[in-house]
C-alpha cells in the first residue's frame, strides 16, 4: 500500500448510536455526502473517508485502509454503505474473513457486483483518461449548477459542492482513472454468491452509469444475503445526494432505527 496522501475518516453524530460507513464513489471524497448526512440527523453515527489520489492501490490495499481506519477510530461494528466505485470495496472487504471490522449489513448506492456494461465502462475510462481537466471541469460545473437548482435554499449543499469543486485536479482526475480501471480488472461475484450478511440496493430510478435492470436481478438470484432494493424515482446515478430524505428513510428502516 504506497500513497502520499493519508486516508481520511471522520465522524458524526453520537459515537453510542448505531454506525453507517459512507464509502465515496468514482469521485473519491466525502464532498456529496452533506445532503444525506443532515437527512439522517444525529440517528446514527455517520463516518465517512475521503480516499488517497492514488494510482497504486488495489481493491484490498482499500479494503486494508478502511477496516485499519474504522478501528483506529474506534468503531469496530457497523453498516456499510457503498456508493458507486466503493461497492467494488464494500465486497472486497467481506471477502476475506480476517476483517476486524465487524459488518452487520451492507447497502450499495447505485452499485454493483461485477459492472454489467463493460463496453461502456471502457469508455468511460478512456474519456477520463484522455481528456483534459478543463474538459472534465465543464461537465461538472454544469453538474453543480443542476445540484443547485435541486437544493436552492440549503446553503450547506452550496458549501458541499463548492469544496467537491475545487478538490477536481489533474491527479484527482488520474485516481479516478485508476478507480475505473479497478472496476475493470476485478471479478466479485465469487464473493457476492458466499455473502450472507444482509445486502440492500438504493438507486435511482434514471441511472444511465450503472443501469439497475442489470445489477438487481443478479443480485436476488445468486446472493444468498440480498434482501430488498428501493428505487427512487426522482434522483439518478447520485441518489444519496438527489434524494437525501428518500435515502435516509430508507437507510434507518433497513438498519431497523
Amino acid at each position: 500500500m504506497n500513497s502520499e496522501e493519508p486516508l481520511q475518516i471522520r465522524s458524526h453524530g453520537p459515537a453510542g448510536a448505531p454506525a453507517l460507513i459512507y464509502l465515496p464513489g468514482t469521485h473519491g471524497d466525502w464532498t456529496l455526502s452533506a445532503s444525506l448526512r443532515r437527512a439522517l440527523g444525529d440517528r446514527v453515527r455517520f463516518v465517512e473517508f475521503t480516499y488517497p489520489r492514488t494510482t497504486t492501490w488495489s481493491l484490498e490495499d482499500y479494503a486494508q485502509a478502511v477496516d485499519g481506519a474504522l478501528l483506529g477510530h474506534g468503531v469496530t461494528r457497523g453498516w456499510l454503505l457503498g456508493e458507486s466505485f466503493s461497492s467494488q470495496v464494500c465486497w472486497q472487504m467481506l471477502a476475506s474473513p480476517a476483517r476486524k471490522f465487524q459488518t452487520e449489513g451492507v447497502i450499495l448506492a447505485g452499485g454493483f457486483v461485477r459492472y454489467p456494461v463493460m463496453g461502456a465502462l471502457c469508455l468511460a475510462r478512456r474519456l477520463v483518461s484522455r481528456l483534459r481537466l478543463s474538459k472534465v471541469n465543464f461537465g461538472l460545473r454544469a453538474y453543480r449548477i443542476y445540484a443547485l437548482l435541486r437544493h436552492w435554499n440549503s446553503p450547506e449543499v452550496r458549501v458541499m459542492l463548492d469544496e467537491f469543486m475545487a478538490r477536481r485536479t489533474d491527479e484527482d482526475r488520474r485516481a479516478a482513472a485508476h478507480r475505473l480501471d479497478l472496476i475493470e480488472w476485478n471479478d466479485l461475484r465469487p464473493v457476492a454468491r458466499a455473502v450472507r450478511v444482509p445486502v440492500y440496493c438504493l438507486t435511482g430510478f434514471i441511472d444511465p452509469i450503472v443501469p439497475w435492470p442489470f445489477v438487481h436481478p443478479w443480485l436476488r438470484k445468486n446472493c444468498p444475503g440480498f434482501r430488498e432494493r428501493k428505487i427512487s424515482w426522482g434522483a439518478d446515478h447520485n441518489v444519496l445526494n438527489m434524494s437525501p430524505e428518500v435515502s435516509a428513510e430508507t437507510i434507518l428502516r433497513w438498519m431497523k432505527m
